[in-house]
């Protein structure tokens, strides 16, 4: 397909995290398929986390088809960007058509990107992932490859003003083992196991982070951090389900 939109979009994003001296470290990006289908699944900090994971695969020259809610779509802004860029529009009321069409880029040899989770984490935890990921990627005969993003959130996140301009923020994007679904596997204990690799990417990366400040709102509640708990997010969002709907 045509490339008109994605490359001169990442190489705005690439400007910006240079003037930015947004401070990167990757690893296991080598993890990444050069070529053919892979679904990327990522834990969910941050409104910026597209980037991140797209940027993820920046070194073996991929770009990522990511999977987002309809509404993103319908923004008269990142609408077209969206499309131009041929994301995937999921609708959550009917999501069959956005899982057929994420099957068809997989065997078209796409990275299909996915926040398995669904919406951010207030707590900055992994909370309970969908089997979407699974599914999609032993229906079309391809990898699954967890990632952690951790310090997005500093910059722009649920519930907090945006900082887009803050300078010199550590990111930490962490790449972790392929997995191989098949057909006649069992789609919940696999996606069981991708959330504890998922989890345990999230804690290397939490734990080797540069900045290991106390008490700032930024840091998980068993860091010692002031984000909710597991619990208090679960309430929070479910206090704003009914108004979000």
């Amino acid at each position: 397909m045509a490339e008109i939109v994605y490359p001169p979009v990442l190489r705005t994003a690439l400007t910006a995290f240079k003037l930015l001296d947004l401070r990167f470290r990757m690893e296991g990006t080598e993890r990444i398929p050069r070529s053919g289908g892979a679904v990327l699944v990522s834990n969910h900090v941050s409104y910026l986390d597209f980037i991140f994971a797209g940027f993820a695969a920046y070194p073996a020259g991929r770009l990522v088809r990511f999977m987002a809610k309809k509404e993103v779509f319908d923004h008269p802004v990142s609408g077209p960007l969206m499309r131009g860029m041929h994301h995937i529009p999921v609708d959550r009321s009917a999501g069959a058509g956005a899982y057929d069409a994420a099957v068809r880029a997989l065997k078209d040899g796409e990275i299909i990107g996915n926040f398995a989770e669904a919406t951010i984490s207030r707590s900055f935890t992994v909370k309970e992932i969908k089997s979407g990921p699974i599914r999609m990627a032993a229906e079309a005969g391809v990898p699954v490859i967890p990632l952690a993003l951790w310090g997005g959130q500093r910059l722009w996140t649920k519930g907090r003003p945006r900082r887009l301009l803050q300078r010199h923020v550590p990111i930490t994007i962490l790449v972790g083992e392929p997995m191989r679904p098949g057909p006649d596997d069992d789609i919940a204990a696999l996606t069981g196991d991708l959330r504890r690799r998922m989890t345990d990417l999230l804690d290397e990366a939490q734990r080797t982070y540069p900045d290991q400040r106390r008490g700032v709102w930024w840091q998980p509640a068993h860091l010692g951090g002031t984000a909710p708990t597991p619990e208090e997010a679960a309430a929070l969002d479910a206090a704003a389900r009914p108004r979000r709907e």
